[in-house]
């Protein structure tokens, strides 16, 4: 499978330049547009097809923070299909009782308050995120595999949040 930095000619980042990642994207658009082969025979076709649908999937992911995570991630083979999470016990312990109190929530007022611990929790991680993905780029190799340890970390930890934020979602319906 072929690597959507490498596609673009840019180096793998977090934070790429949006403006560069757009530039390449229109610029291998015109490039492959079907459009342009359409006297061309059958394989050569589907050649420039391929290549404007890599060019597509290359753009929606890069060009999303929270695709292009998971897309580093799974380039890395950290974040595999079916594995489990070993998140630390004190999150999850946070996560349980966060889940226990939602389901006993009487009134907008205890589900605001919720709202807001867990608005504050999806800060701190999105905080911490930020600060190990900033300088990614310019790290050695041993430093990059640390490192997207710690992120495939948040990742998980951003997935759990995400379905207690739904419950939040769900609840608030009632009130």
């Amino acid at each position: 499978m072929i690597n959507y930095f490498d596609f673009y000619g840019i180096p793998e980042s977090f934070h790429p330049d949006v403006a560069l990642l757009k530039k390449k994207f229109y610029e291998l658009s015109k490039q492959y547009h079907p459009d342009f082969y359409a006297n061309e025979d059958d394989e050569k076709q589907q050649e420039i097809l391929e290549l404007s649908t890599i060019n597509n999937k290359a753009w929606q992911t890069l060009s999303d923070p929270a695709k292009r995570l998971e897309y580093i991630l799974r380039q890395r083979e950290l974040l595999v299909d079916g594995a489990k999470p070993a998140l630390p016990a004190d999150f999850l312990m946070e996560m349980m009782d966060i889940n226990e109190r939602l389901m006993e929530v009487d009134d907008s007022e205890q589900w605001g308050e919720i709202n807001s611990e867990v608005l504050a929790i999806e800060g701190d991680i999105n905080t911490k995120l930020h600060h190990l993905t900033i300088g990614y780029a310019q790290i050695n190799d041993t430093a990059k595999e640390s490192r997207l340890n710690e992120i495939l970390d948040i990742y998980y930890r951003q997935k759990y949040l995400l379905r207690i934020k739904e419950s939040l979602n769900t609840f608030a319906s009632r009130f």
